[in-house]
């Protein structure tokens, strides 16, 4: 099945990006599981701290390491969360840790079901494993009368074997859409409370989220 990694910045704009080749990310001689990813992750974070490295800098390997993951491990795609049927998402925490400083889960939406307009506060990348999902992007074009307006910028139809990684300000909207709910691996970065929003383009308002 076709694959197609991208990115997302402040800009709004969904630039498609390079995907690894199948053959480099399959592990031979012993299973490739969950714990060997987050250490691998963190070290990539590390490195970009360390170094001063940008998030369109090290979100490739970011998403590189997603996919290894994501080919090499049977059981984090049997991670599905049950749908609430009445806001009709859920969400499975896949592991959690006192100073570790990342988030990692997967998330079922049903179809129809539509996320607001919001940022992470911090860096993404999200993989979708089943069904279709909708991406509709934002920017911010503030003015003196609203400083926190945004203008809609463009969307992206991800399918299955799709990556998209958002940078901090990144802003953006999902609707699951098709016939079936959608599965997605959700890795984010350590959430800056008061950077992260959620937007209203018919007022103009923006509030923590």
């Amino acid at each position: 099945m076709k694959k197609q990694d991208w990115l997302v910045a402040e800009d709004g704009n969904c630039l498609s990006c390079e995907s690894p080749r199948k053959w480099d990310l399959v592990t031979e001689g012993r299973e490739y599981r969950f714990y060997r990813f987050l250490t691998e992750v963190e070290d990539v974070i590390d490195e970009s701290e360390d170094s001063e490295i940008a998030e369109i800098d090290f979100l490739p390997k970011l998403r590189w390491l997603t996919r290894k993951l994501l080919l090499n491990s049977y059981w984090v795609t049997t991670q599905v969360p049950q749908p609430c049927l009445e806001t009709g998402m859920s969400l499975l925490l896949l592991y959690d840790e006192i100073g570790f400083p990342m988030t990692i889960q997967t998330e079922t939406l049903m179809p129809g079901t539509c996320t607001p307009i919001h940022n992470h506060g911090t860096w993404g990348v999200v993989a979708t494993i089943k069904g279709e999902q909708r991406n509709t992007f934002w920017k911010r074009s503030p003015t003196s009368e609203f400083p926190d307006r945004i203008e809609r910028v463009g969307e992206q139809v991800f399918k299955a074997n799709d990556i998209i990684s958002l940078t901090t300000e990144a802003i953006h909207c999902v609707e699951a859409i098709g016939e079936e709910p959608t599965l997605t691996l959700n890795l984010y970065g350590d959430t800056h409370a008061f950077k992260r929003f959620q937007f209203d383009p018919l007022t103009n308002v923006a509030r923590n989220f």
